[in-house]
Order: structure tokens, then C-alpha cells, then sequence
């Protein structure tokens, strides 16, 4: 069981990332800020909540746990905590997008943190499970972990992957799922509803879980049970999340993926998260 201390820490952060998201979202205009809020208490659980092993000051540290973010356009709610653990500068923060900054709308691995580049949805599992396998080969402990987006299942790469991880028994891969039900032009339910997903990763023979993607305490007791378990199986975690968590314009908007904030709408935002 977590300790409320623990929580109220982790809960803070999340504030915290989702304020500085916006900071972000307010100098750069980039239109994936729904996106990126949706993932904010995956990214604060993973690093702050001690699930994944990681050394900032030795970015390709041996003993790592890897992280591949598949949903790479969510990725603007990562920077904020790479720069608070030392990865990267926070003046970095300031530049987001611009003209030689080392921070962009679509990371890439000259950023220390990022494994892997994935601009192109669909790819980052296969990847992943390459990874998982070449530690498994080296007698390795380390977890390989992956960010999913829910309108991302749409590609077949994903299925594909899917299929060998169940089938080569990867059981040091774990996926987290943000489903937060909507994709770039509408509701996933009116393009190509993906329900029910536990039962589809269950017929390829994964370990599934679902959860409250917000709660941080549902999220790390999921997280830390997977890590521990050793069952022959993949894991998958569904996080139910909402899309543009934490501003009720985008929360209500089913093409909130591609909506830009103005400066005041921020500040409301931002007083509203206090």
C-alpha cells in the first residue's frame, strides 16, 4: 500500500507537470496538448514513483529500465519531469520548438531519456518487444516498458507485435494503454470502436489489467505488481484516461487533439489547478 504521504507527493507532481505542459503548450502552439495531459499520472508514477529503474546522470546506464513512448506526440507532459530529474537543462523548457532547441513536438533519441524515435505511430512496440527479447537472450533483469495510445491500436504493426509478444512469452515487457477514447478527428468509438480491449490482449495471451489512469495509487500498485510478476506473459495495463485531462473545454471536445489554447485560457487553467 502506498503511503498517503507518497500519494500527496505524487499528486503534486501531477499538478505540477500538467501546469508546466501548459507553460509549454502556451510558447510553443503545439496542437497536441490533449494528447500529452491525458498521460500526465503515467509519466509522475513511472519516475517519481520509483516503478522504472533509471540514472539521469547515465543516461545508457547498463542497468536501466527501458521506456519506449510509442505515443510519442504525448511527450510534451515528459519534458517538464526530465528536466526536474537532471536529464536535460530546464532553460530547455523556455525554447520547446524553436530554432535549435533540443526539445521538439516529436522527441527524438539525441534526447537524453528518449530510447527511441517514433513519429510514425505503430512502431514503438515492435521495438519494444526486440528490446525485451535481446535482454531476455543476455539473462537480463531489466523491464522494458511502453506508452501506447488507445487511437495508435489502429495501426496493424501493433497487432503484429502483438502477437509475438504473447507468442515468445515476453514477460519482461509491460505496456501501459492511455485510452483515453479519442483520436485525432473524433471519438475512437465513432471511427473504430477497439472495446473490449482486455479480452483481445487476452486471447494473444496477455497478463491485463485495467485501471483508473489519473489515480496514482491504482496506477503504481498495478505497476509494481506487474514488475514483480514473473508468469510467462506480457503485461498489458489499460489506463482509462480523459483527453486533455484538467481543462474542461478539451475534456468535452472530440477534436480537442488538434485544439490550440490562447494565452488567457492558460492562465485560467493554471489558477483553476491550484
Amino acid at each position: 500500500m502506498l503511503s498517503k504521504k507518497l500519494v500527496g507527493f505524487l499528486n503534486e507532481k501531477s499538478r505540477w507537470v500538467r501546469k508546466e505542459t501548459l507553460n509549454i503548450h502556451r510558447i510553443t502552439k503545439e496542437p497536441r496538448l490533449a494528447s500529452s495531459l491525458s498521460c500526465v499520472e503515467i509519466f509522475v508514477v513511472l519516475y517519481y514513483g520509483k516503478i522504472i529503474k533509471f540514472n539521469s546522470s547515465d543516461v545508457k546506464w547498463g542497468k536501466r529500465d527501458r521506456f519506449i513512448i510509442s505515443k510519442s506526440h504525448g511527450s510534451i507532459a515528459l519534458y517538464p519531469i526530465l528536466a526536474d530529474l537532471g536529464y536535460v537543462d530546464k532553460k530547455e523548457l523556455t525554447k520547446v520548438c524553436k530554432e535549435g532547441s533540443l526539445l521538439g513536438a516529436i522527441p527524438d533519441p539525441n534526447i537524453p531519456g528518449f530510447e527511441t524515435i517514433n513519429g510514425s505511430l505503430g512502431h514503438g512496440l515492435g521495438v519494444a518487444c526486440g528490446i525485451a527479447m535481446a535482454l531476455r537472450r543476455k539473462k537480463r533483469n531489466e523491464k522494458v516498458f511502453v506508452l501506447l495510445g488507445d487511437g495508435e491500436l489502429y495501426e496493424g504493426s501493433v497487432w503484429e507485435a502483438i502477437m509475438f509478444a504473447g507468442e515468445h512469452k515476453l514477460d519482461n515487457l509491460i505496456v501501459i494503454i492511455d485510452n483515453n477514447k479519442a483520436c485525432m478527428l473524433d471519438y475512437c468509438k465513432n471511427v473504430l470502436d477497439l472495446e473490449p480491449l482486455d479480452k483481445k490482449f487476452k486471447v494473444f495471451r496477455w497478463e491485463t489489467k485495467t485501471v483508473d489512469g489519473h489515480d496514482v495509487t491504482q496506477l503504481h500498485n498495478a505497476l509494481k505488481q506487474f514488475k514483480e510478476q514473473k508468469n510467462c506473459k506480457p503485461k498489458v495495463l489499460i489506463a482509462n484516461t480523459v483527453k486533455g485531462k484538467g481543462v474542461t473545454r478539451l475534456e468535452t471536445d472530440s477534436l480537442s487533439h488538434i485544439r490550440i489554447l490562447t494565452s488567457e485560457e492558460i492562465d485560467n487553467v493554471i489558477v483553476e489547478l491550484r
